[in-house]
């Protein structure tokens, strides 16, 4: 069996590097794995929600490939490796959802390579807003209040570039940002 936790919102869960070796499945909040450098800089690999899990790739014995920050307050079940490994080989249902999140994951970060290594910073902000953005009565928003910071983190920049293509997009009336929510006025435009 496993264990119950709870965590206060910005709490570092594991950190990169760690040797530990459980699975954590994420029963409440959200959290967001991220890599960083000795500088501080970050890259937010992803945000993972209620249901999911993370810490999977501990299974092969290795060290913590990334760390796991709470976004909001969280509750985990921490299974121990030797309970996942008998639950991936004595439950099918369990080891197909297993194999279909990391596949999932993989093609995320996939994408994530692809567009860091072929698509400049504009694109890339461009394409998060896209995917971030939801309908809300007449207009389109990004729901969840960002710092440039955060932004930067997940699309792989610089917070002054982010800075330089929002200030320059707010300037042309594409986009406007109240309170760290960024409303979308029109279309962006294709280049920068």
């Amino acid at each position: 069996g496993g264990t119950v936790r709870s965590y206060p919102k910005n709490t570092v869960v594991v950190s990169e590097g760690d040797q530990t070796d459980s699975l954590y499945v994420l029963l409440e909040g959200r959290v967001k794995a991220f890599v960083s450098d000795e500088g501080g800089r970050e890259v937010v690999l992803n945000v993972i929600g209620r249901g999911d899990y993370f810490g999977e790739l501990v299974l092969d014995g290795g060290p913590r490939s990334a760390s796991i920050l709470t976004l909001e307050p969280a509750r985990t079940y921490i299974v121990p490796r030797a309970e996942v490994e008998r639950l991936l080989s004595e439950n099918p249902a369990f080891a197909r959802d297993f194999t279909r999140r990391l596949i999932s994951k993989v093609r995320s970060l996939t994408t994530q390579v692809r567009d860091l290594a072929l698509k400049d910073v504009y694109a890339r902000l461009a394409a998060f807003v896209e995917a971030n953005a939801v309908e809300q009565g007449a207009q389109r928003m990004i729901p969840e209040k960002l710092t440039q910071n955060e932004i930067a983190a997940r699309i792989g920049a610089s917070r002054e570039m982010v800075n330089r293509i929002l200030k320059d997009l707010a300037a042309g009336g594409y986009v406007s940002v109240d309170g760290r929510q960024i409303m979308l006025h029109r279309k962006l435009p294709p280049h920068w």
